[in-house]
């Protein structure tokens, strides 16, 4: 990447003009310098109206309100925010409520916005994006204690982060979505009484976004959105994915798995007898060469699976066989972020490791934020938020055509260091319908084509008819969390912030 090659030509010109190699001093200084650049870029650019707070009428928002000084272990104010749970409907029998945490607009952000974010899982968390991804507050992997975040997405909008579906996290009723219609209709009941009870936010131009599983539930509820317009006093304007299942397993990670492996070699560290039996697996699977024989600018047509099913044959999980093996050879890897090596760092969200206390068990941290003291939280639910399965197609061939078309801008966003969804996987060649008459990116994505203001190439970027698709490197899975600055500049994007992406 040219980025990176500029970084090392810096270091090479400097230490070759001192005759010496830097001191570790020197190299401190230097990095610090660059953190700099980081914590500069990107802010500048957003359009806002210089809102610090919303107020609300209705007597009952009160009871959810968070006073930003009083988090426990956090020694800063975090700022004026509301949480708590309401039910999915109106019914006065209804017992499935939603946990939400909502934080309008910081100095810098716009009135007339509202962000929704959702984890995915399923039943994983938004509490977690919240804390280690895009919230005004940080706690990440690793870090000792809470930070304010400089690249929230507060600062361009108020955000909404709800757990759902039923299940999930502090969320309360017993789980019955059958499909991603269900929760659809769930969400946008519980988007009713939130609306009912904070009312200066009806009218607001809306944006879901989510990452992993999300890439399910957000174009469902998108789609669930535009198919029925009166049901939310809300404008739909676009969705952002990050790293999202949209297509099937086969496609996400057993077809690129191999070629991911040996693109990051030094990496996983597989010896060659290991190195023999993949390749002879992926040849007996039908995934040898599958994406240089079948991708192709524009698409000839429909790219057939490698099996006679939508699922992986026997014998053909490659993707389990590599995981299972690189733990072998590195108990911490992470397919998250496949350069995590043991000993694994300290969350304290439990995400990584078990270990006590889980932040949002603490007993004054459930009082402040108006969680249900008895419900034990959990990053990742261990029971199922489904009644029995998903039952639910892909959002790439069913629903999410017809989002990007409604949609005034549609985001996909992947982290090039994410095992567990492969962004090989994501050519949008798989997708059988047509949009706007045509299928798939008619033209190739070019490399080093997005650029992260004031840093350089970051990654790449395509855009075609309603649709921006990045690839982002030095990031994992958890997209804002793990590249703060481009993260927030796509999402300007998406906002209409700016007008490039």
């Amino acid at each position: 990447m040219r980025l990176l090659s500029a970084v090392f030509a810096t270091l090479l010109a400097v230490a070759t003009t001192s005759g010496r190699f830097m001191t570790m001093q020197e190299v401190n200084e230097h990095r610090l310098e660059a953190v700099k650049r980081w914590q500069t870029s990107g802010s500048q650019n957003v359009k806002s109206g210089g809102v610090q707070n919303i107020t609300f009428t209705n007597p009952k928002a009160s009871e959810f309100y968070v006073d930003g000084k009083s988090l426990p272990l956090v020694d800063f104010d975090v700022g004026p925010s509301w949480a708590g749970l309401l039910p999915i409907s109106n019914s006065p029998n209804e017992t499935r409520q939603l946990f939400f945490w909502f934080f309008p607009p910081g100095p810098q952000g716009s009135l007339d916005d509202l962000i929704f974010w959702t984890n995915g899982g399923p039943g994983c968390s938004s509490l977690g994006g919240l804390l280690q991804e895009n919230g005004p507050f940080s706690w990440s992997w690793g870090q000792a204690k809470p930070t304010v975040n400089q690249h929230s997405w507060t600062n361009l909008s108020s955000v909404l982060w709800v757990e759902q579906p039923v299940g999930t996290g502090f969320s309360q009723g017993i789980p019955d979505a059958q499909n991603e219609d269900d929760v659809a209709a769930q969400v946008v009941g519980f988007m009713q009484q939130f609306l009912e009870v904070f009312s200066e936010l009806k009218g607001k131009k809306l944006y879901l976004s989510g990452e992993s599983y999300a890439g399910r539930y957000v174009p469902y509820i998108a789609n669930y959105i535009y198919e029925n317009p009166t049901l939310l006093d809300l404008s739909l304007q676009g969705i952002w994915i990050n790293d999202p299942l949209i297509s099937w397993y086969v496609v996400q990670q057993e077809i690129p798995a191999l070629d991911f492996v040996k693109k990051h070699a030094s990496l996983f560290s597989f010896n060659q007898t290991y190195m023999d039996h993949l390749d002879e697996m992926a040849a007996t699977c039908n995934y040898t060469g599958y994406m240089d024989k079948y991708v192709t600018y524009p698409p000839k047509g429909l790219l057939p699976l490698p099996g006679d099913s939508t699922n992986f044959a026997q014998g053909c999980g490659i993707w389990g066989d590599i995981y299972v093996n690189a733990r072998m050879i590195n108990p911490s890897f992470n397919v998250y972020r496949i350069w995590d090596t043991y000993p694994t760092p300290w969350d304290v969200l439990g995400f990584l490791d078990t270990q006590s206390p889980i932040y949002f068990n603490l007993a004054d941290v459930k009082e402040v934020i108006h969680a249900p003291v008895g419900t034990e939280w959990v990053e990742c639910a261990l029971a199922r938020v489904f009644l029995h399965e998903d039952s639910s197609l892909p959002s790439a061939p069913t629903v999410l055509p017809n989002v990007i078309e409604k949609s005034q801008r549609t985001v996909i966003v992947h982290g090039l260091a994410d095992f567990m969804y492969i962004a090989d996987g994501y050519d949008f060649n798989f997708d059988p319908n047509l949009r706007n008459g045509l299928q798939g990116f008619q033209t190739p994505i070019a490399d080093d084509s997005f650029i992260v203001d004031g840093v350089g190439a970051y990654g790449s970027m395509h855009s075609e008819r309603g649709l921006t698709y990045y690839e982002v490197v030095l990031s994992g899975h958890m997209l804002p969390g793990f590249a703060p600055v481009a993260s927030f500049q796509i999402m300007q994007y998406l906002m209409g912030f700016r007008d490039t992406p």
